[in-house]
């Protein structure tokens, strides 16, 4: 009977192996006489053995237990997780459009309000919304980098709390249609804006060569070139133009000031020319009242008075030149 109620539980917990009809029929008839086997025997008692031992099916006891415990802290780690992501995705701002300040648009990447970068940023471009304004801020110096496909740094722009550094070939200023305004890299500095204005007291100071097709003051104030310590020189292809609208030109050297024309004459037109400080000659004719003298030019491009006579006097005060 023990092997009979096993077989039939285990029987009933296994899987069958697929029935034909023979074995249907076979079936059938075991049950049958079963059911009459226990319809005859329904009032009789047989002792059984006592010994007899039942075939439990299941998890009991501590193993039982231990299950359940097991399933209850998994559900809550599960709930402990699930809590802690939505912690995370409120603190962190995550949206289905971005996180935080971070948005993402079709163009790229959109950035609102101040934000901090730890570590290099690489980006083709940044710029600012069409109502504000763009700020960089370092608490040491801002550097920009442009480097090639390999990696090296080509340009570089350093601002420093003292000084902005420019590591370039060339560095170039262009306004809003393109056009450049300052140019600079080895071998010339090019300004290209209609004026150049230079507002400091003692106005500016070069210390090489100035190519420039007009030099022009502010209206109503004085234009001077000095060199305090060397020669002032001014050369031009097609001559050397001085004008003053209202006042007068003054040219003023501690040793000589040369005017000289390699092909063509010197012109001073003007209806009165003062030469105050010629050098007076001291031969006179007899009976001359000394009103008029004339010019005497030196061999060697000096000139002096002479007090003038019906003929030239020039030869008689030559000594003046030697």
């Amino acid at each position: 009977m023990r092997l009979e109620a096993c077989g039939g539980l285990w029987g009933q917990l296994l899987p069958r192996p697929r029935r034909t009809l023979l074995g249907q029929r076979v079936e059938n008839w075991v049950l049958m006489v079963r059911e009459q086997y226990i319809t005859t025997t329904e009032g009789t008692h047989i002792e059984r053995p006592g010994n007899q031992s039942v075939c439990k099916i299941g998890i009991y006891g501590w193993r039982k237990r231990c299950l359940y415990l097991f399933v209850l802290l998994l559900l809550v780690i599960l709930l402990v997780n699930f809590a802690l992501t939505i912690w995370i995705l409120k603190v962190m701002w995550f949206f289905p459009t971005g996180m935080g300040h971070l948005r993402v648009i079709k163009d790229g990447l959109r950035l609102e309000g101040e934000s901090e970068f730890l570590f290099p940023l690489y980006a083709k471009e940044i710029r600012s919304r069409m109502d504000t304004s763009l700020l960089l801020q370092s608490t040491q110096n801002v550097t920009l980098n442009a480097r090639n496909s390999e990696g090296e740094v080509t340009s570089r722009l350093k601002v420093g709390p003292k000084m902005v550094d420019v590591q370039s070939q060339q560095f170039q200023i262009n306004n809003k249609d393109g056009k450049p305004l300052f140019t600079v890299d080895e071998k010339e500095v090019v300004i290209g804006v209609d004026k150049l204005r230079v507002t400091g007291p003692e106005g500016a100071l070069f210390e090489h060569s100035v190519e420039t097709p007009l030099v022009r003051a502010d209206p109503f104030e004085d234009l001077r070139l000095e060199a305090p310590t060397r020669s002032l020189s001014m050369d031009a292809p097609k001559g050397v133009y001085i004008k003053a609208h209202a006042g007068k030109i003054e040219g003023l050297s501690q040793m000589d000031i040369i005017f000289h024309s390699s092909d063509g004459m010197l012109v001073l037109d003007a209806e009165t020319l003062l030469l105050p400080k010629l050098a007076d000659g001291t031969w006179s004719p007899a009976g001359s009242s000394q009103s008029l003298y004339e010019i005497c030019v030196c061999p060697g491009g000096k000139l002096y008075l002479s007090v003038a006579d019906v003929d030239t006097t020039c030869h008689e005060n030559s000594h003046v030149c030697l």
